[in-house]
């Protein structure tokens, strides 16, 4: 697989977190900051996927008002509450 170097720079205190993770591991530094970089981007592309999601629901018309919320929300602590709105 091809690389290509990126350059960062980063408070003194994460870098010797990455250090000591590197250590504790026994793995070198680019792999712990590989790691942790695919998996930050992982996560931004499961929100990005999921806001997707959710803006569709909205145009197809899948949204609660408010007051059904909020009357629902204050019904909480009631011994009965409602069912969740739908």
């Amino acid at each position: 697989m091809e690389t290509k170097v990126l350059t960062a720079h980063v408070p003194l205190p994460l870098a010797e977190k990455v250090d000591q993770l590197a250590a504790r591991l026994e793995r070198p530094r680019g792999w712990i900051i590989k790691q942790a970089l695919a998996a930050w981007v992982d996560q931004e592309e499961e929100r990005r996927r999921l806001t997707l999601e959710a803006l569709a629901d909205v145009d197809a018309g899948g949204v609660i008002d408010h007051q059904s919320v909020q009357a629902w929300a204050d019904s909480l602590d009631s011994d009965t509450p409602p069912s969740v709105p739908q």
